[in-house]
């Protein structure tokens, strides 16, 4: 599996992530921060599967992108 996110983007998602896990245990404690795990889980593993559906990546570089 390769990865399709920057370093960026896959910060993004661990920050955002872990803010929305926050929600779960503190602050109003909403059942809605569970949903956290998925931007977090697809930082960390720098590969997100909606990207793949739509044919796009954040992630530059490899061996179709360089020039001729």
């Amino acid at each position: 599996m390769k990865k399709n996110e920057t370093g960026l983007d896959r910060a993004v998602r661990v920050i955002l992530g872990v803010v929305l896990l926050a929600l779960v245990f503190v602050g109003p404690r909403t059942a809605w921060g569970w949903l956290g795990l998925v931007p977090l889980t697809t930082g960390l593993v720098g590969f997100c599967p909606l990207y793949l559906l739509a044919g796009s990546k954040t992630c530059c570089g490899g061996a179709d992108q360089r020039g001729a």
